[in-house]
């Protein structure tokens, strides 16, 4: 298991390589990297900052892979997510799920995305056209994180 919290950038290529070094039992494979988009609720978006407090957001996301991992049967895993102020364009989060079968490899990853973005202690603040905005979950992420329990 590979969790990071940094500022600077990921390479997925990296990230790929890591999840299948010497795993010939995991046949599959699914990885999700989520980017900084130009729009958000109806306006146009400049760039994202986030915040996090380092040790709860580590702790989080590893208890949030550990989750996964007992709920599915997968193998390696991967999340890495970025703080500080990004542009657009620019990557946010990656994370990266290994299992011998595709449904839970998809399923896994599904589940670290949407509890990632309702219960990781991050906080975005986006600058928008029309100044600056701090962001909660929405509800589609709240009730995507809710199908889980």
């Amino acid at each position: 298991m590979k969790i990071s919290v940094q500022k600077q950038d990921f390479d997925v290529s990296k990230e790929y390589q890591y999840l299948i070094q010497n795993n010939q039992e995991d046949g599959a494979l699914s990885m999700f990297v989520g980017r900084v988009r130009n729009r958000n609720e109806a306006s146009d978006v400049r760039s994202l900052e986030l915040e996090h407090y380092p040790e709860m957001t580590q702790r989080s996301l590893s208890n949030i892979a550990i989750q996964a991992k007992q709920k599915w049967p997968i193998g390696k895993v991967s999340i890495i997510h970025r703080f500080g102020k990004l542009t657009l364009g620019e990557q946010i989060v990656f994370v990266g799920v290994t299992s011998a079968h595709r449904e839970a490899a998809y399923q896994a990853n599904q589940f670290i995305m949407d509890f990632l973005k309702t219960r990781a202690p991050f906080w975005k603040k986006e600058t928008r056209s029309t100044g600056d905005v701090w962001i909660d979950a929405n509800e589609k992420d709240k009730k995507a994180a809710l199908k889980w329990e």
